[in-house]
Parts: C-alpha cells; sequence; structure tokens
C-alpha cells in the first residue's frame, strides 16, 4: 500500500495532466495554487477510507481527483462573490486576472472534473458527482438568494451547511465504499455528517478568526449579511453539534472494523485538528 502522501501526489499528477489537455495548459503552471494545494481533506478521505474497504485504486484516484476541482472551482467563484482578497495565504485569483477570468476558469473545473470521473467504473459515479456538486450549488442559490439578510433557523443554517461542504465529502465517502452499496450508503451519510461539521466550524472562524493565520479573507459573510450557522444559536453550542455530528459518523460505521478504524484514523488526523484551529481551544478528544 502506497503512503498516503504518495497517493495524493498521484491525485495531484492526475489533475495537472488534465487540465493541461485543455486550451489552458501552457498557463498551468501558474494555476497550480488553486487546486490540490491545500488540505486535500476530501482526498485524504477518499485514499485512507477507500484503500481499507479495498475500493480499486484508480477510483478512487479519479474520485478524488473529481472533487479537488469541484472544491476549486466553488472557491474561485465563492471568492467573487465574496470579494474575497486572499486564499490560501495570496492574493484570490480574480483580484489578479479578473473575475471573468475567475468564473471561466471555474466552469472549466467543473466540466473536468466530470470528463473524469467518467473514464472510471463505466461512468457510474458521474451521476453521484453531478447530484453532488448540484446540492452544493442548490445550497449556496439558497443562501444567496433566498435567505440573505434575513432571519433564519438553526436547521436552516445546518441544511445549508450540509448541502454546501457536505455534500462533496459525500462523494468521496460514497466513492470509498466502492462495489459494495450498503458500505456506500453508510459512508455517504457518515461523510455528510463530518462535512457539516467542518462548515459549522468554518462559519465560526469567519466571524471570530485572524484572516493571516487562516490564510483567507474572513468576516465576508457578516459584511454580506449571509445567514451561516454563526449567525444563530443552536440549543446548546455550536461546538456541541460539532462534537454529535461526528460521533455520529463513527456510529454509523461500527459494522464495518477495518474501516471504522480508518475513519477514526482520518477524524484524529485530519478532521478534528482542522475544527480546533477552527474553533479555537475546543476539545473534541473525549469522543472514541
Amino acid at each position: 500500500m502506497q503512503p498516503l502522501e504518495s497517493q495524493l501526489d498521484g491525485v495531484r499528477r492526475l489533475i495537472r495532466e488534465c487540465l493541461y489537455a485543455t486550451s489552458l495548459g501552457p498557463v498551468i503552471p501558474d494555476l497550480g495554487k488553486l487546486v490540490g494545494s491545500g488540505k486535500m481533506l476530501r482526498s485524504r478521505l477518499a485514499m485512507l477510507i477507500g484503500t481499507a474497504a479495498g475500493t480499486d485504486h484508480d477510483v478512487l484516484e479519479h474520485a478524488a481527483a473529481s472533487i479537488e476541482l469541484i472544491h476549486g472551482a466553488s472557491l474561485l467563484h465563492d471568492d467573487v462573490i465574496d470579494g474575497a482578497s486572499l486564499r490560501r495565504g495570496e492574493p484570490s485569483f480574480w483580484t489578479e486576472r479578473g473575475t471573468s477570468g475567475a468564473i471561466l476558469l471555474g466552469d472549466l473545473f467543473y466540466c473536468r472534473a466530470i470528463g473524469l470521473v467518467g473514464n472510471v467504473s463505466g461512468g457510474a459515479l458521474m451521476p453521484v458527482l453531478v447530484e453532488k456538486a448540484g446540492e452544493m450549488c442548490d445550497a449556496e442559490s439558497e443562501q444567496e438568494l433566498l435567505l440573505r439578510g434575513k432571519e433564519a433557523t438553526w436547521e436552516q443554517c445546518v441544511s445549508i451547511a450540509r448541502r454546501k461542504t457536505g455534500s462533496l465529502f459525500a462523494f468521496v465517502g460514497y466513492a470509498a465504499g466502492g462495489k459494495d452499496e450498503t458500505l456506500c450508503r453508510a459512508l455517504e451519510e457518515a461523510a455528510y455528517a463530518v462535512g457539516t461539521a467542518y462548515q459549522i466550524a468554518d462559519d465560526l472562524l469567519d466571524v471570530s478568526g485572524n484572516d493571516e493565520l487562516a490564510g483567507k479573507t474572513l468576516g465576508t459573510d457578516r459584511k454580506r449579511e449571509k445567514v451561516t450557522a454563526a449567525s444563530v444559536s443552536p440549543e446548546g453550542s455550536a461546538e456541541e453539534v460539532i462534537d454529535e455530528m461526528l460521533a455520529l459518523s463513527i456510529g454509523l460505521l461500527e459494522p464495518w472494523g477495518p474501516v471504522g478504524d480508518a475513519w477514526n484514523t482520518f477524524l484524529n488526523t485530519e478532521i478534528r485538528p482542522a475544527v480546533a484551529r477552527f474553533t479555537g481551544a475546543l476539545d473534541i478528544s473525549s469522543i472514541a
């Protein structure tokens, strides 16, 4: 079994090959920080969990590369919408190449992502990817066109977080299950829970974090009157909700020993540290 970092290098290589095949091939080296350069949490989930489940490596690599492209596209578009000038510690793409360039490049990323999953498993993952990407767009549209500047319930905020971020985690969770449909569905729901928790933590970061430490422009949600988990108080605290969602994801995978063990590793090494950075001194170590 390849080390995780070697597997991620393979995902990055596939992304580069995919983009080099477009008319933008000559400038791809200049675009390296736009996709496959962040934490790659979704790819890490695919590789760690999919390997434990015995899923074909080629399928995992293509699924991971496609979701990194979808995620990269969403960031390109989000920075334009929010007027965010900083991304991953550097100027946002639109500030240097213009809003038109950012929108068009994001669209290209979406199309190449769909093409990638069409090349494995007889295209079986393509409708799943389209469904999850559609959920993300639906949530973002609701957030912008229906809820911005209005009162919202906690349930609405969680629904936005689940579809906006949980959906992309859910795609790689489903893909990681391979040919076992029952496992695919369990991983899909567990990944929804983790992605939702991650988005809630990110919402908290936007209102209380530091731009320099976060590596991106913060405070845009409040400025634009965007409804997020940070703008509505749940019963208890948001941190408690995050804890509950992570615990839920663990329970869903108890019937699959090795996969459940890999899931715990993913939470302990990737998700919990990220959430803790977002929320400050949040203690979620008590979750088994």
